[in-house]
């Protein structure tokens, strides 16, 4: 676990994102399934935090939420931006049409239809422009400057993993037996979160992170102990499509993880197919990832209670049906 001083936000932080997210969200359900303790294995109890019952199907609709609620009434008239995939705009959106704020999402060129369509039908105007997510902030943070929007990053933002860590503080609340967690990683919010509450209520609690082999960036980075950039993210798992690490999260995940790896397409593919079997709920690719990681972290789990999350559900038909294919 890192130090309090290497965590980019409090536990007040928290606290307070969740005061400001009760009046909207609910928490969302956590259940344990026998059938995926008996494919796991080791004597490994899983119990899964159910992220796609949210009102967008994603965790992200928290981060949005945290960061609309603790906006100023003028950054508010002035409106966001940001650049998304789809689950972060979708959260941003969502939170617009609750709080009047204008959306604007940068998404990139050929995103995924049906979540761009899910975006503009919450509000939300949308600038396609870019090859990836990376090249879309860029386009994001120059659109900000000239319209005079506040820019609201995935990651690099206070707010957005404030939001993102309530789910981790319900998780512990909801089960204290868990003995690790687990948690896809796109940017980090969600681990770092983790990190955050841990420190405060279960220090030393292990928390680990699984990446799309595709896209493993950040995943490199942490094994080579620096911060590298590959050229590309080429992954079913749109959530977890990123090429680099973040200020914001990265020295928190170097120093805080208890193990990282990365799974192939067919291991995401594959574990998409088990949730919906086991549990039947549909799951996108980065919401299956922490449960495709699990065989290879089986050693460092080996007889304890774990909790990972079905972050979003929103696969598009397309993928769908190569999946189940």
């Amino acid at each position: 676990m890192p130090e309090q001083n290497i965590l980019p936000i409090g536990f007040p932080d928290v606290l307070a994102a969740r005061e400001r997210l009760r009046p909207f969200l609910p928490a969302t359900p956590m259940r344990n399934y026998p059938e995926l303790d008996a494919l796991a294995g080791a004597d490994i109890r899983i119990w899964v935090k159910h992220e796609n019952h949210q009102p967008t199907n994603s965790f992200k609709v928290r981060n949005g939420l945290a960061v609309l609620t603790a906006l100023g009434a003028k950054e508010r008239r002035r409106g966001v931006i940001a650049a998304s995939r789809g689950n972060h705009g979708l959260g941003l959106a969502y939170a617009g049409g609750l709080l009047k704020v204008p959306v604007t999402v940068v998404i990139p060129v050929g995103n995924n239809p049906e979540k761009n369509s899910a975006m503009r039908a919450l509000g939300a105007e949308l600038v396609e422009e870019g090859r990836d997510y990376d090249e879309a902030v860029a386009v994001a943070e120059r659109i900000a400057g000239s319209r005079g929007m506040r820019l609201v990053h995935s990651t690099n933002e206070r707010e957005v993993i404030a939001g993102a860590a309530t789910l981790t503080l319900e998780m512990l609340e909801t089960e204290p037996s868990l003995g690790a967690l687990v948690f896809a990683v796109g940017g980090g919010s969600q681990a770092v979160g983790a990190m955050v509450v841990a420190s405060k209520i279960r220090p030393g609690l292990p928390i680990f992170a699984v990446q799309a082999a595709g896209a493993s960036a950040i995943h490199d980075s942490w094994h080579r102990k620096t911060a590298v950039e590959t050229t590309k993210a080429d992954t079913i798992a749109d959530g977890l499509a990123t090429r680099k690490p973040y200020a914001l999260t990265f020295d928190s995940l170097l120093h805080g993880l208890s193990g990282f790896v990365t799974v192939t397409d067919p291991e995401i593919a594959e574990a998409i197919r088990t949730l919906l079997r086991v549990t039947h709920n549909l799951a996108e690719g980065a919401g299956a990832a922490g449960l495709a990681g699990l065989p290879k972290l089986r050693e460092n789990l080996s007889g304890r209670c774990i909790g990972i999350v079905i972050s979003g559900g929103n696969i598009d038909q397309a993928t769908l049906k190569k999946v189940l294919a």
